[in-house]
């Protein structure tokens, strides 16, 4: 029995080493802190790659915007050949033929032109107003993108904890079972002297063998949360990622008294600051609205090269130019109310985003409310069974005295090695709890930026 257990652990041991091992050639392997994982996700996760050139369209349409007011300049060419030139009736009055009509020929075979046209708003009020909305489009899009990568941050954050996690999971289970593995051997060759029953090397058996299939199953975890800390920081699944970070660097001090003295704290949600971007564009939006009763004023100019001739060959030996200059007034009068109700539907808009505003910040409030009572509550947790973890250890201890000097049984040890167990395992759910709730406390009050 012992040959086979000892058999299986090392066979675990050398198929997850081999698991970690298989890796392409081409693959990398980085050594990363939080922070530099988070910085790697900046720069290669999906969502935050895409919402960075989201700005950079948007830059490209406050240029495109920008264009509309400025000259307008077009070319043309054309080329006829009147294949049958145009016929027309003149009266017969002109050629002493009254009351009838003389069919007369005007114009040439071949006809071209060449011209150039050009156009400059002067005054148009929609024009100024999209200028402002492009600019404010920019902005939305530059919020979002600080959004997406608040979004990436938490998710990484939060990713690199269940690692570091499940590391502490698989050393303390390691530490249970070799401390497990030598009570077992004991109590085997305390059978085979005849000091105890073969019942209690069964009990002890089962709960080693209980405790290697446990860890097996944390060390199948612990790779998944590895590829799972890869995919939130966009890194292909086949390179090799080593963690720096330790757990006891990570400051889990309670200061949500200094927190509990912001109120404005939701001024640093992007969540807030997006809703009035939104707010703004709407207003703009009504403003573009108003400018409809306003007239516009163009300035349009045209020159054009006209080309006449019977023959091809001499089509261009001759040029008839004629241009102009001028300005056109488009003053609304009336549109059947059509402006007065947009105008109306507008500010109705307008109105709305405004109280979404509102009640947004009272939910970002209870948000944050939430996240601090969390956050309290899962320090006092994981201070809990801290102290739990320590009780079931020292219990332990003295059960396995008594039970050696026999003032003590052997189902004594086994509950408090269960039991020891059972505090290792909430120990780890509140480490973990505690970190996720320090995450979101931050987030909540708008510390990641």
């Amino acid at each position: 029995m012992k040959y086979l257990l000892f058999t299986a652990t090392v066979f675990c041991a050398i198929a997850f080493k081999s698991y970690a091992q298989e890796t392409p050639p081409n693959s990398q392997t980085f050594s990363f802190n939080i922070q530099e994982c988070v910085n790697y996700a900046y720069e290669h996760q999906n969502a935050v790659v895409n919402s960075g050139l989201d700005v950079k369209s948007a830059e490209y349409k406050v240029k495109e915007t920008t264009g509309i007011g400025l000259p307008q300049v077009s070319g043309s060419a054309g080329i006829q050949d009147y294949l049958k030139i145009p016929t027309t009736l003149l009266p017969g009055e002109f050629f002493g033929a009254p009351g009838t009509f003389v069919p007369v020929k005007f114009g040439v075979k071949y006809q071209s032109n060449l011209g150039v046209n050009v156009t400059q708003k002067l005054f148009d009020g929609s024009y100024f107003v999209g200028l402002q909305a492009s600019k404010t489009y920019k902005e939305l899009s530059t919020r979002n993108y600080t959004r997406s990568k608040i979004t990436a941050n938490v998710n990484v954050t939060k990713a690199y904890y269940q690692v570091l996690v499940s590391n502490e999971q698989v050393k303390l289970l390691d530490a249970n079972i070799a401390q497990l593995k030598q009570q077992v051997d004991q109590t085997v060759a305390q059978n085979k002297q005849g000091f105890v029953e073969k019942i209690d090397v069964d009990r002890i058996t089962v709960q080693y063998n209980n405790l290697v299939t446990e860890r097996e199953n944390v060390i199948r975890s612990l790779a998944l949360n590895y590829q799972l800390l890869k995919f939130q920081m966009g890194m292909p699944i086949e390179d090799n990622l080593l963690l720096t970070s330790k757990l006891q660097d990570i400051n889990l001090t309670d200061n949500t008294g200094d927190l509990a003295v912001d109120t404005a704290f939701y001024h640093n949600r992007i969540e807030y600051n997006l809703q009035q971007t939104n707010v703004k564009l709407n207003q703009l939006d009504l403003k573009n609205k108003k400018t409809a009763y306003l007239p516009s004023l163009n300035f349009n100019g045209n020159y054009t090269a006209s080309y006449q001739n019977n023959s091809f060959g001499n089509l261009y030996s001759a040029v008839f130019p004629s241009s102009y200059i001028g300005l056109s007034l488009n003053v609304p009068i009336f549109s059947g109310g059509q402006r007065l109700n947009q105008v109306r539907q507008s500010k109705i808009t307008v109105q709305k985003s405004q109280n979404d505003l509102n009640d947004l910040k009272n939910q970002l409030s209870l948000q944050a409310k939430t996240a601090n009572v969390n956050f309290i509550n899962g320090l006092q947790t994981l201070n809990n069974q801290k102290a739990n973890q320590a009780l079931a250890q020292e219990i332990l201890r003295v059960s396995k005295i008594k039970y050696q000097q026999g003032v003590g049984s052997s189902i004594e040890v086994t509950q408090a090695q269960t039991a020891l167990e059972d505090a290792d395992n909430k120990y780890i759910q509140g480490l973990y709890d505690a970190l996720v709730s320090k995450v979101d406390l931050d987030q909540a009050y708008g510390r990641i930026q």
